[in-house]
């Protein structure tokens, strides 16, 4: 997957003169304070060369796993066309890009974003490429949601791995309060990242949600550590995301968890593919989360006729 060709441009014009060696020492920096979860007070990209730097190594693979997580949603609701969006801890507008790729007649989006230089690099990015109107509020996402209005498509999108654990359930449920239709949370793909979108979603189920996806039903998570539910993107990278990371090869996998809950149910359920398929000579052995609430490896042979077509066919993350 690659960056829609406005934004991927954008972001050329605004690296172009960067010098290499600046960027990826800011790359460094930023990446050893994600994989640390650091919360210290200090804002991840709260200086410029901070958001060139994600930007140049984490914009593609965040787009990449918002956009899978949004095209889950349309894949449980076809008939949902959202017209409103709140981005909460928006980042320079990744989810913003992802929606308005996937559905081009949203309205209106208010993005709610605490650091002023990435608020000014969303703005320049978005301003002549997405069509809706766009309101950027600085804020502090656990206490600044009080005055806004509820949104068709609320989003959260790698933020809750900043937040004080404390500080959490009061923020889900501010979010599901201003949620008119549905709410996407997304998270890194880690042990820590599932247990996070775990509580989360067991909050919601218990408020009167629906789960949209990955899950196929509201039944307690099947899984038990060390095993975790996540799911993957492969993302190409450019040139220039090479250097930044001194990356050999031209792509990199995310790795990323999520639940969409709604006020509306899915018309149907579909179980899901939760760990990379196992092709062999005329098998294929998937693992999958059920809508009766179990998960576990299920075997397709070419005797299975039409349903080893289709299971041949399906990837990680999947509906079948």
């Amino acid at each position: 997957m690659e960056l829609p060709a406005p934004l991927r441009q954008g972001v050329e014009r605004i690296l172009e003169k960067v010098p290499l060696a600046v960027l990826k020492q800011a790359a460094r920096t930023l990446s050893d304070r994600y994989r640390a979860e650091l919360r210290d007070g200090r804002l991840h990209m709260a200086e410029e060369m901070a958001v060139k730097a994600y930007l140049a190594t984490r914009l593609p693979a965040t787009y990449a796993a918002v956009r899978a997580c949004l095209d889950a949603v349309s894949e449980a609701r076809p008939a949902y066309t959202p017209k409103t969006l709140l981005d909460v801890g928006a980042g320079p507008g990744t989810v913003l890009w992802a929606t308005a790729d996937l559905w081009p007649d949203l309205e209106d989006a208010v993005l709610i974003e605490a650091s002023a230089a990435v608020r000014r690099v969303g703005e320049a990015l978005a301003t002549e490429a997405i069509t809706a109107r766009i309101a950027w509020l600085a804020g502090d996402v656990t206490i600044d949601l009080g005055a806004l209005k509820p949104a068709d498509l609320v989003t959260c999108a790698y933020v809750l791995d900043e937040i004080t654990p404390a500080s959490l359930p009061k923020l889900v449920a501010r979010l599901w309060q201003l949620t008119a239709d549905t709410l996407l949370i997304v998270e890194p793909g880690t042990p820590a990242g599932w247990q996070r979108i775990l509580a989360a979603r067991r909050q919601l189920v218990e408020a009167g949600a629906h789960v949209l996806a990955p899950c196929p039903h509201e039944m307690p998570c099947p899984l038990a550590a060390p095993d975790w539910c996540h799911f993957s993107r492969r993302v190409a990278r450019s040139r220039l995301h090479r250097l930044a990371k001194d990356a050999d090869v031209p792509w990199e996998d995310e790795k990323f968890i999520y639940v969409a809950a709604s006020r509306h149910p899915a018309p149907s359920r579909a179980a899901r593919v939760i760990a990379p398929p196992k092709s062999g000579s005329g098998k294929v052995l998937l693992k999958l989360c059920q809508k009766d609430g179990s998960a576990g490896e299920k075997l397709f042979t070419k005797r299975d006729g039409d349903a080893f077509r289709l299971a041949r066919r399906l990837d990680w993350g999947d509906s079948i």
